[in-house]
């Protein structure tokens, strides 16, 4: 615990998803005050046909008022 789920379009290199998860962890460490053992990254990758069934309207339509940064596009 914390968990972070990341959502992205196929294509990111394992490096980057790596580089990512990374900085995501060390600022969930810095910013939560938890130590690094306690948190996971996950990526879950969803093609853009799939996105808005998928994402778009169970994740951020159906949970808006969860979203802390809110998406600059609609579908």
């Amino acid at each position: 615990m914390p968990h972070v789920i990341v959502k992205l379009w196929p294509g990111k290199s394992e490096q980057q998803k790596q580089h990512l998860a990374d900085a995501i962890a060390r600022d969930v460490a810095t910013i939560l005050g938890y130590g690094n053992e306690v948190i996971s990254v996950g990526f879950e990758e969803v093609t853009a046909t799939d996105w808005c069934d998928q994402v778009f309207q169970p994740d951020i339509v159906e949970k808006a008022n969860t979203l802390y940064k809110k998406p600059g596009y609609t579908m």
